[in-house]
């Protein structure tokens, strides 16, 4: 196991991708952010704080569960949890930033557009992440990134908060392959 990102690496990429989402639009009133459980969520609250600070303007907030969404619903359990989508504010002609945590194949960002179009027609939908891993299966490319790391397909990319885990912290366990 590897330490890739540590607190205050965490903190500065959350400062920069904010600052990376109002230059890109310019027009911060046109912007909502929306977080993909169950640690995009908690990074959007923090980049819409991280807005709020610099521009003083207060970015719509929602929280989206793509669990219904999922293209392995059946690989990943028979009973999964579904938990609740809240969105309170009309998608219809903002940009969307969706956030989550790890960019990996591609297929829950794939699933959490699926299940934001439901919600109405954005004008645009960009994408945030943490940290982008590579190996993607489906072609989704994130909009700002706080880390491209490079791994194996066999690694696991492990993203603690404080919310949640009492630290923010971002590690890299590698698999060994059996010889």
């Amino acid at each position: 196991m590897s330490i890739l990102m540590g607190a205050d690496d965490v903190r500065r990429a959350i400062a920069r991708i904010a600052h990376e989402i109002v230059e890109r639009d310019g027009d911060p009133t046109r912007i909502a952010l929306v977080g993909i459980r169950s640690r995009g969520d908690l990074l959007a609250t923090r980049l819409r704080a991280a807005v709020l600070a610099n521009e003083g303007v207060q970015l719509p907030l929602g929280i989206l569960d793509i669990t219904l969404y999922r293209d392995d619903l059946t690989r990943v359990a028979s009973a999964p949890i579904v938990r609740t989508t809240e969105i309170g504010f009309p998608v219809d002609d903002r940009i969307v930033v969706l956030v989550d945590d790890v960019l990996f194949t591609g297929r829950t960002i794939r699933a959490a557009m699926d299940a934001l179009v439901d919600y109405g027609r954005p004008t645009a939908i960009r994408l945030a992440v943490l940290v982008d891993r590579g190996h993607r299966e489906l072609p989704i490319r994130a909009d700002h990134v706080g880390k491209n790391v490079p791994t194996q397909p066999r690694d696991d990319v492990r993203v603690h908060l404080r919310e949640v885990d009492g630290r923010d912290e971002v590690e890299l366990v590698t698999t060994e392959v059996p010889a």
